[in-house]
């Protein structure tokens, strides 16, 4: 029982902190000034690629042409990859959410000048979205699960030892009591 409450402590340590020093900054969101970086970008396509982008859906989500994406992602500050994007008959729109930040392209079908706009919010923005997991793709959610299901292990086995060592430590019950009352009656209270 012990081994796997360190270790499980081992394993969500680093995230249980990050967890809990977000968990503070969105409490106090409001109170937390930060300034907007936004970086606009314009572009005009070549030739080639402008002729690829007329052949492409007239309506519809799919993803732009490859070697268009390829193009964008070298001379704009965010990769963009085969996500689909919104085509209609004069534009294509494509938006790329982040931790942290927004960003949007838009291209013109019949001039093929392209939009850019990226809006950063800032370290202490980036580090929410990794809290409540916006924006955050496949990877950092699974390592949310992964980081759920150790802590899991790490509160079960210490509700274990607590349950062991009880006898000898005579505030135990009455702090893990304590533990359980005070939120459930600040939610039936305060909460309205």
């Amino acid at each position: 029982m012990i081994q796997w409450h360190w270790i499980s402590s081992a394993v969500c340590l680093v995230g249980m902190l990050l967890f809990a020093v977000t968990g503070i900054t969105l409490n106090h969101a409001g109170q937390i000034q930060s300034e907007p970086a936004i970086e606009t970008i314009e572009l005009e396509l070549p030739a080639n690629l402008h002729k690829s982008l007329l052949e492409g859906p007239v309506e519809g989500d799919a993803a732009l042409p490859a070697e268009l994406s390829k193009w964008l992602s070298s001379r704009l500050p965010k990769s963009i990859g085969s996500r689909p994007a919104e085509w209609s008959d004069y534009e294509v729109y494509l938006s790329m959410p982040g931790p942290g930040m927004d960003s949007w392209l838009a291209i013109d079908r019949e001039t093929g000048t392209v939009e850019f706009e990226q809006t950063s919010r800032g370290w202490i923005a980036y580090f929410n979205d990794l809290h409540k997991g916006r924006n955050t793709g496949a990877g950092w959610k699974l390592f949310i699960d992964v980081f759920s299901i150790a802590t899991l292990v790490f509160c079960i086995t210490g509700l274990f030892l607590l349950v062991l060592h009880a006898q000898r430590r005579k505030m135990t019950w009455p702090l893990v009591g304590l533990g359980l009352i005070v939120p459930l009656l600040m939610a039936l209270l305060l909460i309205h």
